[in-house]
């Protein structure tokens, strides 16, 4: 049958090491064991998404036809502009306490959202 190993830790600065379970056994009094446990988890807290705010500029005036506008009135802003070029879309980042400029994509997707209430 194979030995059984302990973790000795009761060295002198050196940093604990593994040694046989007799070593620790030679007649001195037991000490109690260091038993170590992983912290439980904690849920992370649960932050309230905050709704995005735009800001729609005509590009060819530089005017601002809204401006921290939710969704809604941004898709209803936009359903009044002649063309996807003709308007620039921003979304606020709280974070960076700045303005983003929407991707293409972004603004594609808001502009379809747009012409299907158009219709």
């Amino acid at each position: 049958m194979g030995r059984t190993w302990i973790l000795d830790t009761d060295t002198k600065g050196t940093g604990a090491q593994m040694v046989p379970i007799e070593k620790i056994q030679d007649g001195s009094p037991p000490r109690a064991p260091v038993i170590v446990r992983p912290k439980p988890e904690r849920p992370p807290a649960e932050k309230q998404p905050t709704p995005r705010r735009f800001k729609v500029i005509d590009v060819m005036s530089r005017r601002v036809l809204a401006e921290g506008a939710d969704a809604r009135t941004t898709v209803g802003v936009l359903r009044d502009a002649r063309s996807i070029v003709d308007v620039g879309v921003y979304v606020w980042r709280p974070e960076a306490d700045t303005w983003r400029m929407l991707s293409h994509r972004e603004k594609s997707m808001l502009w379809e959202a747009a012409q299907a209430r158009r219709r």
